[in-house]
């Protein structure tokens, strides 16, 4: 957070801006003070206006100009009070009843009057769904703000903001939440986007976007209409990883109170407006409310806020309003939407983070007007060229509001605060703990959880490891690192040289050496055993790790977003250790070295995926369609005094899927075969896992060595079920635990012609009949902690395995 307040300060300007008047307030009665819902508040001689949520509280925020407030609920007098325009203002009502005696009223049961509006709603959403129709294309803008709040007197006084004071002259006020906010970033995206239902396309051209302190197309891929929208005519509305119940879903009657409020003329149109907020807490809801056309039953106005007991981490508040507009005779579309959230790490008043996203849509056709060029890309978001270099002129042309003066401010903010010296010292030590690098120059040191270990092999392990940094090249990166152990009293070491050809598409190579001990068996994303956290959480003597002598030349190329293919060039040099010995099956002796020499050609398919690039490491956004990385491998006889011809065929697939209520479920799909007469290390040795990390890609119940096949299949399925059973018992209510279950099985094969060529170590075996084991366990423990209870279900009589297992795992969810 402070590496974000740093991105700021202060010019003075000569542009016109816009201006803003914000409002909120609690409306109560005079005599009991209890709040009162559903109060209509306008803004007199307007048609800007709210009403009073059900803890009888309200906010307003526009451009428009008003001399007064007023309020008006009926059975009590009207009120009204004067407003200053264009600043923050607090104004609570007192609402004295007008104590008019009534004749008797007699209440007969009967069908809430909200409920048979909300059935023609949901009988007429797919006429009025926006994607029923076949094509469309519209132009629009986009405005993100990242704001620091909760910004007071206290930070200001903090030592470390003396050279920056003059940025607190410009700290504003949420009218949603009331908090204090020091803007500190912010970008503007104009965009052209078209859509067809069959065939399926989805096209945005970014004609022009303007980033605070950033010049780099990559980043401005996201920040158009692509990937950030929210369709109230969804039954469920993913956002955070949680599936938010809409409040015109098929089955909103089972999770809300619906309450038909008022009905009035929207321009000329007869509309209702309908409240609702959650039957249950905690629950992935809104509040808010509604108003509907009273002839298609469209939705024409939007006011939804998240449930505050929502099970979300991190987020402690978020609204979002939109507003329809009718186009033709009969077709309702999205004239403007914002996003609003609040987000804080822990539930005290800390400083966090607003961030806030407004849209506007203009120039919509109901037809595909679409350059041929366009619909030849594979890319969904195409940056025009020169999208970067709009001039003011352009945007003040384009804009379909004038910024504020404090919104126009951050693009002059970020340059000037990069020159404060202790803005670079801040920096440094924000990236050291976030990825792991200290910089110096052009040098980047680190990682630092590898600088000491230890091991059965080795003994104590130091390591000294860095990489040259963006200042050295942005093209350019060389790595390398040195370790000892004073055990074996040997020196390890590698290093590689990356080359990046291209950034969009990604085309790459490299060049790498190592000369270091690897575990075998080990999956790709488990902790390395250079680490030191790995080495405390081992549950059995780490001494089955290997001697590894590897050289390798890589070529990657990214065809379009999503879909790339590597090959890569190998000779591999694997040494025997006293517990991993290289003995030949006939008795006959045994190998000092094995050595192989392999091509491989990987392919990686991941439709719609977007990256969030840097200079060299690049962060996957993801997709909702599934993952599928094919390898195919070919070892090399006699290429480089290799000694073993043969082939591997594998296929991955990942898929992560959203069964709303009930969380979502993460899926990978694993197999392979081999070809040819190999030894067994170079046979698939299937993932175990010796720690107790969880990995969702290892078998965690499986030691190592326990299992090799020359053809295999393995199916994990994990379920997270978001606090769907938790949430509604009241003692783990408060603690806002998930539920997560997973299972996971493999089956394979070895030919005996395998059997024959090495003696296998000591446990080592075929998986002729299924493996299998489960878990159940509870995330979100303090909001990073998983934890999961482990039973392994088959080759129980295996030597020194476990049964049953608990494993631990950090991770960062919403």
């Amino acid at each position: 957070m402070l590496g974000l307040l740093l991105l700021l300060t202060i010019n003075t300007s000569l542009l016109s801006y816009g201006q803003t008047t914000k409002i909120r307030g609690r409306i109560t009665d005079f005599t009991t003070g209890e709040p009162l819902p559903y109060v209509n508040i306008s803004i007199s001689g307007t048609s800007v206006g709210t009403i009073t949520d059900f803890n009888g509280d309200y906010y307003l925020e526009t451009r428009v100009k008003g001399d007064s407030l007023s309020v008006s609920y009926l059975g009590y007098a009207p009120l009204s009070q004067a407003i200053k325009y264009n600043i923050f203002q607090t104004i609570d009502f007192k609402l004295v009843s007008n104590n008019i005696l009534m004749e008797g009223v007699v209440v007969r049961p009967g069908e809430n009057p909200a409920h048979p509006i909300i059935r023609k709603i949901i009988a007429n959403k797919a006429q009025n769904n926006p994607e029923r129709l076949d094509h469309y294309q519209y132009e629009s803008y986009n405005k993100v703000e990242i704001d620091l709040n909760n910004v007071d007197e206290e930070m200001k006084n903090k030592k470390i903001f003396k050279q920056f004071q003059f940025i607190f002259d410009y700290v504003d006020t949420s009218a949603v939440t009331g908090k204090t906010f020091l803007p500190i970033f912010i970008t503007e995206t104009l965009s052209d986007f078209y859509f067809s239902k069959n065939p399926r396309v989805e096209k945005e051209v970014i004609k022009a976007t303007k980033i605070s302190g950033v010049n780099n197309e990559s980043v401005a891929q996201f920040t158009g209409k692509m990937y950030q929208s929210m369709n109230i005519y969804d039954n469920y509305i993913n956002i955070f990883n949680q599936g938010f119940v809409s409040p015109i879903a098929d089955l909103s009657l089972w999770y809300y109170k619906l309450y038909l409020i008022d009905s009035a003329f929207i321009g000329n149109r007869w509309c209702y407006q309908i409240s609702f907020k959650p039957r249950r807490s905690q629950e992935p809801t809104f509040t808010g409310d509604i108003w509907v056309h009273d002839t298609t039953f469209a939705i024409v106005k939007s006011n939804l806020r998240m449930e505050k007991s929502a099970n979300i981490n991190f987020v402690k508040d978020m609204v979002v309003n939109s507003e329809y507009t009718m186009l033709g005779d009969s077709i309702w579309f999205l004239k403007s939407s914002n996003l609003f959230v609040d987000f804080n790490i822990t539930d005290r008043k800390t400083t966090g983070f607003f961030g806030r996203k407004t849209t506007s849509y203009s120039n919509v056709k109901f037809t595909l007007d679409m350059p041929d060029t366009l619909s030849k890309l594979a890319e969904k978001v195409m940056v025009k060229d020169g999208a970067l270099n709009q001039d003011e002129n352009f945007w003040q042309q384009s804009r379909p509001f004038e910024l504020t003066k404090k919104e126009a401010a951050i693009y002059q903010m970020v340059d000037s605060v990069q020159n404060v010296p202790i803005y670079k010292t801040f920096v440094d030590i924000i990236n050291m703990v976030v990825n792991y690098y200290y910089v110096v120059g052009y040098f980047e040191i680190g990682p630092y959880f590898k600088t000491y270990s230890f091991n059965e092999i080795e003994g104590n392990r130091f390591r000294v490891s860095g990489r040259t940094s963006n200042k050295f090249s942005k093209k350019v990166m060389v790595s390398g690192f040195t370790a000892y152990g004073d055990k074996d009293n040997r020196f390890k070491y590698g290093g590689d040289v990356l080359w990046i050809i291209s950034k969009s598409p990604r085309i790459s190579a490299t060049i790498a050496y190592k000369e270091d001990i690897e575990q075998l068996g080990q999956s790709k994303y488990a902790l390395t055993e250079d680490n030191i956290v790995t080495s405390f959480l081992r549950r059995n003597p780490n001494y089955k790790l290997s001697l590894v002598k590897e050289f390798s030349i890589s070529y990657e190329k990214e065809w379009f977003h999503g879909f790339s293919n590597a090959i890569t060039v190998t000779q591999r040099r694997l040494y025997p250790t006293v517990y991993i010995p290289f003995e030949f099956s006939d008795g006959s002796g045994s190998l000092s070295e094995l050595s192989t020499t392999t091509v491989n050609l990987n392919t990686r398919w991941y439709k719609g995926e977007k990256f969030l690039m840097g200079q060299f490491d690049r962060v996957s956004l993801g997709s909702d369609k599934p993952i599928v990385n094919l390898d195919l491998t070919a070892g090399l006889k006699d290429i480089f005094n290799s000694k073993y011809e043969f082939y591997k065929a594998h296929i991955n697939l990942f898929y992560k899927v959203n069964i709303n209520p009930f969380g979502y479920s993460r899926i990978i799909l694993d197999g392979g075969k081999i070809f040819g007469k190999i030894p067994y290390p170079l046979l698939h040795l299937h993932e175990g896992n010796e720690t107790y990390a969880f990995d969702r890609y290892a078998f965690n119940m499986m030691n190592y060595y326990e299992f090799a096949s020359d053809q295999y299949v393995s199916l994990f399925v994990e379920h997270h079920f978001q606090g769907f059973f938790l949430n509604r018992l009241p003692l783990f209510k408060k603690l806002k635990w998930r539920e997560v279950v997973s299972g996971k099985g493999l089956i394979g094969t070895l030919d005996k012609k395998n059997l024959d060529v090495m003696k296998f170590p000591l446990g080592l075996t075929d998986v002729s009949k299924p493996y299998f084991e489960v878990s159940a366990g509870v995330e979100n423990i303090f909001k990073v902690i998983r934890i999961d209870a482990m039973w392994r279900l088959s080759y129980l009589d295996n030597p020194n395995i476990e049964k049953f297992g608990i494993r631990v795992g950090l991770q960062i969810i919403f």
